[in-house]
């Protein structure tokens, strides 16, 4: 009966954790940059830019299918533009202690409605490294996968 109880645990916690957890393979490679401190003459401070490895430069401008959530923002039901995280709300950059690797903005073909769930999406993947005003993620095109 002991077994059987730790083999169900494992499994629950398993399943839990990799719905909550949607990182897939794709979180992972963007997640291998480094930064590089560079002093920003508007804001007067130096500031991390981000240096992206070969693996990701590779995938600038090819079409990405990656899972993760949308990060609801106020008046969110249905937009063509959203921020999509690697982690729930609770745990994402902006409200969690995720890094700012976990985050990138979308720009769909067609409105996307609103899920706490994990979605998978697929779209054009672009590097940011110089507009501080924006993630160094973004995804154009960018439709559900089914």
């Amino acid at each position: 009966m002991k077994l059987r109880n730790l083999v169900l645990t494992a499994f629950f916690f398993s399943a839990f954790t990799t719905g909550l957890l949607a990182q897939d393979y794709m979180w992972k490679t963007l997640g291998k940059l480094t930064y590089k401190k560079e002093y920003d003459e508007m804001l007067g401070f130096k500031v991390d830019i981000p240096v992206f490895s070969n693996e990701i430069q590779k995938l600038e401008g090819k079409e990405v299918t990656i899972k993760g959530y949308i990060i609801p923002v106020e008046g969110y039901k249905s937009h063509k533009e959203f921020i999509f995280s690697a982690y729930p709300y609770s745990m994402c950059f902006f409200c969690g202690g995720a890094g700012p690797e976990t985050v990138m903005e979308v720009k769909a073909k067609s409105p996307v409605a609103f899920t706490a769930d994990p979605i998978t999406i697929k779209g054009i993947l672009h590097l940011n490294a110089t507009d501080i005003n924006k993630l160094m993620f973004s995804l154009s095109n960018a439709e559900m996968v089914k």
